[in-house]
């Protein structure tokens, strides 16, 4: 079993409770919007991060940070990068069958021709009456799974099928 840890939007702050949810991940996504590199060092206290630039990640910190990243789980291939509306890839044809994306604020789990595409919502300040979200991939005996908690209310707010 592969546990991926999925967050976006820290917008300069990581919770507590995110870190207690990552806890224990294999691989850690950010989805961008991170707000600083002190962030990404964080995260990289508790697992490898993959991590890509959201619009509002600027400055000398943030310039090496790509704005599309790939990794390859077992078998299954994940595309990542922040806005899901900038994405200008067949992700089919190039083999993805997961896309794990940012910039909504708006958890999300949907499968769409083949691909399940994840948005982990916001983890960082609240956001209107959105809720503070993070989310998982576990990749077990051939299958995916993803699943996105409330970290205040501690509850599965969706899980994929």
């Amino acid at each position: 079993m592969v546990r991926v840890g999925l967050i976006s939007d820290t917008h300069g702050l990581l919770r507590p409770e995110a870190i207690g949810f990552l806890q224990g991940s294999d691989i850690i996504i950010h989805g961008g919007d991170i707000g600083n590199a002190g962030i990404l060092d964080e995260l990289r206290a508790l697992a490898a991060v993959t991590a890509v630039r959201g619009n509002n990640d600027k400055g000398a910190w943030a310039e090496s940070l790509p704005e599309t990243e790939a990794l390859q789980v077992g078998e299954y291939f994940v595309y990542v990068l922040h806005d899901l509306a900038e994405l200008d890839i067949d992700l089919g044809a190039a083999g993805f069958r997961i896309v794990v994306s940012g910039h909504s604020h708006r958890p999300r789990i949907e499968e769409r021709e083949g691909v399940l595409y994840v948005n982990p919502g916001s983890a960082g300040p609240r956001r209107f009456k959105l809720p503070v979200t993070a989310g998982e991939l576990i990749f077990s005996n051939g299958k995916v799974t993803a699943r996105i908690v409330d970290l205040i209310a501690q509850e599965v707010i969706q899980t994929s099928r």
